[in-house]
C-alpha cells in the first residue's frame, strides 16, 4: 500500500483543527496538528510533513513569518488560510513562499482539492508514481503522454484537442480520486477558478463523446454529484 501523505495543520482554532484532522484522515491522509508555530516546529522535528496547512493569524508568530523561516530550510508545500478579503496578505503570503491560499470560511472538500493539486505539482503524495508514467491504458484505450496521442481499442489514433488531452491526463493520473471542478480548472488553466465557471462540464461532455462514454450512464468518466469527476475504470500506468 502507498504511504499516506502526511499533513501538518497549524491553526489556533481548536474546532477547526478537530474538523480538518477528522476530514483529512477520512480522505486518506495522516495528520498532525498544532495551535502555534512552536508546536508546529516540534511536530516537524518528529515527522516531516508532505504539506502544511497554515493559518495566517497565529498567537505567537504570524503564518507569514513562519512560512518565511520555513523557506530558509525547506521546500515543503504550504497552503495558507486567510481571512476573507485579505488580498494584500494573500499576495504577501505567496511572495514569502506559500504555494496556495484559501479564504476562511471554506468547505473542507475545497481544501482537499487544493492539497491534491499542490502535492501533484510538487511531485509528492500518493499519485506521484502514476505521474511519472508515459502511458495510461484504460478500457481498451491508450493515452501516450510523450507522443501526446490517444489510441482506441483497435490501435487507431484518435484526434483529441489540447484541453481534452490535459483533462484526460489529469483524471488518469490519479484514478479513484475525485477531482472538483475548481481543481480541474486550476490544473488546466493555472488560475483560480470562478465558482460559476462551467467550462469543465463542457470539456467532460466532449471527452465522453470522444471515448464513446454514454452521457446518461458514463462508465469511464463518472460524475460524483456535489463533488466533481473521477475515473470509473481500472487504469494501468507504465
Amino acid at each position: 500500500m502507498p504511504t499516506q501523505p502526511h499533513i501538518l495543520v497549524v491553526d489556533d482554532d481548536r474546532e477547526i483543527l478537530e474538523l480538518l484532522s477528522s476530514y483529512l484522515e477520512t480522505n486518506g491522509y495522516s495528520v498532525a496538528i498544532a495551535v502555534n508555530t512552536d508546536i508546529a516546529r516540534q511536530a516537524l522535528r518528529k515527522k516531516a510533513a508532505d504539506l502544511i496547512v497554515l493559518d495566517l493569524m497565529l498567537p505567537n508568530e504570524s503564518g507569514l513569518d513562519f512560512c518565511r523561516s520555513l523557506r530558509q530550510q525547506s521546500n515543503t508545500p504550504v497552503i495558507m488560510l486567510t481571512a476573507l478579503g485579505d488580498t494584500v496578505d494573500r499576495i504577501v503570503g505567496l511572495e514569502v513562499g506559500a504555494d496556495d491560499y484559501l479564504a476562511k470560511p471554506f468547505d473542507p472538500r475545497e481544501l482537499v482539492s487544493r492539497i491534491r493539486a499542490v502535492l501533484r505539482r510538487a511531485g509528492s503524495g500518493d499519485d506521484s508514481a502514476s505521474l511519472a508514467a508515459r502511458t495510461y491504458r484504460f478500457d481498451g484505450w491508450c493515452l501516450d503522454r510523450v507522443a501526446r496521442s490517444l489510441t482506441d481499442k483497435s490501435g487507431n489514433t484518435v484526434e483529441i484537442g489540447g484541453a481534452e488531452f490535459r483533462l484526460l491526463e489529469t483524471l488518469l493520473s490519479s484514478p479513484g480520486n475525485i477531482f472538483s471542478r475548481t481543481e480541474l480548472i486550476e490544473e488546466l488553466r493555472g488560475r483560480t477558478a470562478d465558482p460559476f465557471d462551467r467550462s469543465i462540464d463542457v470539456r467532460v461532455s466532449q471527452l465522453r463523446r470522444l471515448l464513446g462514454d454514454d452521457a446518461r450512464k458514463p462508465a469511464i468518466i463518472k460524475t460524483v454529484y456535489g463533488e466533481g469527476y473521477t475515473v470509473g475504470v481500472p487504469v494501468e500506468a507504465s
